[in-house]
């Protein structure tokens, strides 16, 4: 069977409920799909009616009240508040693979009146409340999918179509506030998330929903070579003089050792600042290559715009103290010194291995942002 494309919908109540790393993580673990695009949108008047007319569909398996229930509640849900015009949040993701609308829809799970408990995304994260009259009282489907490969690639079309003027790098998001001011901070779920399925990507983005922050923005990314070399080009200049001090410190010790002398003091801090630059120098290379799948020596110059072979997700949260709050609970950067319930103490293996990468400014996070470019549109090249 061919690969399709399956879309998943987190609805703005799951959101704002922080469940979106534990449906994430299921949609991963069991599916086995290939996460390809991850979008957030703000959906307009227009795209909201458009969907809602696409639902009610013969090829559903689901009670026809249930389909005219997502229906109704697209529109309730989806549309801009009707009291403030403001514009609520969904997140798409994009999974490929073979049989992949199935895998999807079967994660997900159908919505049944009198339905048991079970182990789907709905029944977990949905509900189906109806009163002693038999009249629904709550409903909330927590996501929404597509039944069929026909409808999946439909759908896909329509939220392609509207995917740059209701999609991207959302703005004003987040409650203002007149004593603390919002920012913006990136977060890159870093490639040793990505091995093979696991839920990881979805349990680190639970561990910084602790933060209270608002999900302004998620792509699928592929580092290219040149984008890695941008992005962690700041810290060539620390892993120098930190290599400077190895080198003086290690390497002295063992050329004494061979030669049988003792090197003089300003010998060895000379063998230092010889060596320090090349080591630091082969350690960002490490780091290029980690990221991007490719250190810069590795590829043809000519290439390094490419997209890269190891994949990210990147999110970019915004609300008050944006910066302090998701670096605190992303813990620092060597896993071995981090406190107990942060992402690199639970998730961490070495200095460069850490699970996540996250601003450690404003400044450094627009800086990032630009390189980045987590508002792209990669969903309508990949429909189209």
């Amino acid at each position: 069977m061919a690969d399709q494309l399956a879309y998943v919908i987190i609805t703005p109540h799951s959101l704002h409920k922080s469940r979106t790393g534990g449906i994430l993580a299921r949609l991963l673990t069991r599916t086995g799909l290939d996460l390809v695009v991850a979008r957030m949108f703000s959906p307009g008047g227009e795209l909201v009616s458009a969907y809602s007319e696409k639902i009610v569909s013969s090829a559903d398996p689901q009670d026809r009240r249930i389909q005219e229930l997502i229906r109704d509640y697209i529109l309730r849900n989806l549309s801009p508040d009707l009291r403030t015009g403001k514009r609520r949040r969904v997140m798409m993701l994009v999974f490929r693979g073979e049989d992949a609308v199935r895998k999807v829809r079967t994660v997900v799970g159908n919505i049944r009146f009198g339905q048991p408990g079970g182990e789907t995304i709905r029944d977990t994260y949905g509900d189906l409340v109806v009163d002693d009259s038999g009249r629904v009282s709550y409903f909330e489907p927590a996501v929404l999918a597509a039944p069929n490969a026909e409808e999946a690639t439909d759908k896909l079309k329509l939220w392609a179509k509207f995917s740059d003027s209701d999609g991207g790098l959302l703005e004003n998001i987040a409650p203002v506030s007149e004593s603390v001011p919002n920012q913006r901070t990136l977060v890159l779920i870093k490639p040793d998330n990505f091995r093979f399925p696991t839920g990881r990507p979805g349990n680190v983005i639970d561990f910084f929903s602790r933060t209270g922050l608002f999900i302004a923005a998620i792509q699928v990314h592929r580092m290219s070579v040149a984008e890695a070399m941008e992005f962690y080009g700041p810290v060539i200049p620390t892993l120098h003089r930190h290599y400077t001090g190895v080198a003086e410190t290690k390497a002295s010790p063992l050329i004494e050792k061979e030669l049988g002398c003792v090197l003089p003091e300003n010998v060895r801090k000379s063998l230092g600042e010889l060596l320090g630059p090349i080591a630091g120098d082969n350690q960002f290379n490490n780091l290029v290559r980690f990221m991007a799948g490719h250190a810069p020596h590795e590829l043809e110059k000519s290439r390094h715009g490419e997209p890269g072979t190891e994949k990210c997700i990147a999110l970019v949260y915004e609300g008050p103290e944006a910066v302090r709050k998701i670096r605190e609970v992303l813990g620092p950067t060597d896993p071995s010194k981090a406190p107990t319930g942060t992402i690199r103490r639970e998730f961490g293996q070495t200095v460069m291995i850490n699970a996540a990468h996250a601003s450690d400014s404003s400044d450094n996070a627009e800086r990032e942002i630009a390189i980045i470019k987590p508002g792209a549109n990669r969903l309508k090249a990949l429909v189209a």
